[in-house]
C-alpha cells in the first residue's frame, strides 16, 4: 500500500520567498480556473492544459514557476471536479470546487524524476532560464530533518501556520498479514474515544485526548488579550505567534493521541475483524440530545477528531492485514444487550440500567456488545452458514429475512 512520511525541512529565507512565490502562482491558476468554472464554462481537462501558453501571455511571472507545478494545477482540479460529478451523480451534497484563501499554503507537487538529492539536501527546480532569459528565481536547496524513503514517486512540499515548511514522500509499503479470525467491535464516544467488546466478552477501552480542556482555557485567555489591542500593533502580533504556537501544540497532541490509539487497534490487538459504529459528529450535537450546549459543540468538532481517527484506523488496518467494517449504529445505545428492550438515554446517562431485565453496564460497553451482535448476526463471508430457522435483522430496515439452507 502507498504510505506518505512527512519531514520537515529547513530552508534559507532566500528560498522560503521563492516557495511563496510559485504557490502564490499556482493558486492564483487554480483560483482563476475555479471562477471560469462558477461562471457555466465546461471543464476539459486537455483543453484546459493547451490554454497554459495563453496564461503565461496573460501573466509573465509564470515563466518563473516550474512547469510541473502548474501542469500539476489542471490535475488537482480535474480530480475536484470528477468528484463533484461522482457527489451529484449520487444524489450527496455536490461541494462545487472552492476558491483557496490567501492565508492557506498552496501545495507544491514535485515529481521525483525531476529532484535531485545530494545527501540529506533536496533541490527543487524554479521556472525561467534558456530562451526565457536568466533565472529570477535561483533553484530551492531545502535540507531533510530525516532520511526519506528509498523509493518514493514525487514529493509535496507544504507549509504550517507557523511557517515550517515539510515534505511529503508517498512510497509503495508492503502489507502484513494477520492469522487470527476473531472480530472486535468498538462504539466511539467523547468522554471515551473508543470501547470495544470482542466473541470472548473482553472490553477494550481506550482514552483520547486529555488536555483539551487546559488547551482551550489557555486559547481564551489569549484571544481575550489580543481582541482588547489595536490590529496590527505589536502586541497584537505577538499574542497571535504565541496563539498559533499554543493551538499547534494542542493539534500535535491531539494527533498523537489518535495515531497511538489507531495504532492500538490496528496493530497491538489480535482480533483480525474490527467493527466500528458508523457515527456522525452531527448526530452527537441535535436537538434530541441537547439544545445549544457550547461546551459540547467544541468538544465534538474540536477535540473529538472523529473523521481523522477513522482515516488513520483505515490505513492502518490496511498496512496490517485487517479487515475494517463500518457498521450502523442506530439504537445501539438505548437497546439492552442482554433481553433487546429500547429505553431513552442522554448523553448524561454514562450506566445503561434496564428495567426489564434489571442489566447494570457502562453504556459504551452495552453499545459495543449491541455493534457486535449485530455484525455477528449478518450473513456473510466472515461468518459460517446458520442452522434453518434462524431470523436475522437487516440494519437498515425492520425487515426480517428467514435464513435457508439445503433440505
Amino acid at each position: 500500500m502507498l504510505l506518505c512520511k512527512k519531514i520537515k525541512i529547513d530552508v534559507s529565507e532566500q528560498d522560503a520567498a521563492t516557495l511563496e512565490f510559485m504557490q502564490s502562482k499556482c493558486r492564483g491558476l487554480y483560483n482563476w480556473w475555479v471562477m471560469r468554472l462558477r461562471e457555466g464554462e465546461k471543464w476539459n481537462l486537455y483543453e484546459a492544459k493547451r490554454s497554459l501558453q495563453e496564461s503565461k501571455h496573460h501573466d509573465p511571472e509564470l515563466i518563473q514557476v516550474y512547469g510541473k507545478l502548474l501542469q500539476e494545477v489542471y490535475y488537482r482540479l480535474d480530480g475536484a471536479m470528477k468528484a463533484f460529478y461522482r457527489r451529484v451523480k449520487a444524489g450527496e451534497k455536490p461541494g462545487f470546487p472552492r476558491v483557496r484563501p490567501r492565508h492557506g499554503f498552496f501545495t507544491l507537487c514535485y515529481p521525483a524524476m525531476y529532484l535531485k538529492r545530494e545527501g540529506d539536501k533536496l533541490i527543487l527546480p524554479t521556472g525561467g532560464g534558456g530562451k526565457h532569459g536568466a533565472k529570477v528565481h535561483p533553484n530551492v536547496t531545502a535540507r531533510l530533518t530525516e532520511r526519506p524513503p528509498e523509493q518514493f514517486k514525487k514529493v509535496a512540499i507544504s507549509r504550517d501556520a507557523r511557517g515550517n515548511y515539510y515534505a511529503s514522500f508517498p512510497a509503495e509499503r508492503p502489507s502484513k498479514p494477520c492469522s487470527t479470525d476473531d472480530v472486535a467491535a468498538f462504539d466511539l464516544g467523547i468522554k471515551t474515544l473508543a470501547t470495544g467488546v470482542n466473541e470472548q466478552g473482553r472490553v477494550y477501552t481506550i482514552g483520547g485526548f486529555k488536555g483539551a480542556k487546559w488547551y482551550n482555557k489557555q486559547l481564551d485567555k489569549i484571544r481575550s488579550k489580543r481582541d482588547k489591542c489595536k490590529k496590527k500593533s505589536r502586541r497584537y502580533l505577538h499574542l497571535s505567534k504565541v496563539y498559533k504556537r499554543v493551538s499547534q501544540k494542542k493539534r500535535k497532541k491531539q494527533r498523537d493521541s489518535l495515531h497511538k490509539a489507531s495504532h492500538l487497534i490496528a496493530h497491538k490487538l489480535v482480533e483480525r475483524t474490527v467493527v466500528v459504529g458508523d457515527l456522525s459528529q452531527r448526530q452527537m450535537v441535535t436537538k434530541q440530545h441537547v439544545e445549544r450546549n457550547k461546551q459540547l459543540n467544541r468538544a465534538v468538532y474540536n477535540e473529538w477528531g472523529l473523521s481523522t481517527f477513522l482515516e488513520m484506523l483505515k490505513y492502518k488496518c490496511q498496512l496490517y492485514g485487517k479487515e475494517l467494517h463500518f457498521l450502523d449504529e442506530r439504537n445501539t445505545s438505548k437497546q439492552c444487550s442482554g433481553c433487546g428492550n429500547l429505553q431513552a438515554m442522554p448523553l448524561w446517562k454514562r450506566t445503561y440500567c434496564c428495567v426489564e431485565c434489571g442489566l447494570v453496564m457502562d453504556r459504551d460497553e452495552n453499545s459495543a456488545v449491541n455493534i457486535l451482535t449485530r455484525f455477528l448476526a449478518r450473513r456473510g463471508p466472515h461468518t459460517p452458514s446458520v442452522e434453518c430457522g434462524v431470523l436475522q435483522a437487516t440494519q437498515s430496515s425492520g425487515e426480517v429475512k428467514e435464513a435457508s439452507c439445503e433440505g
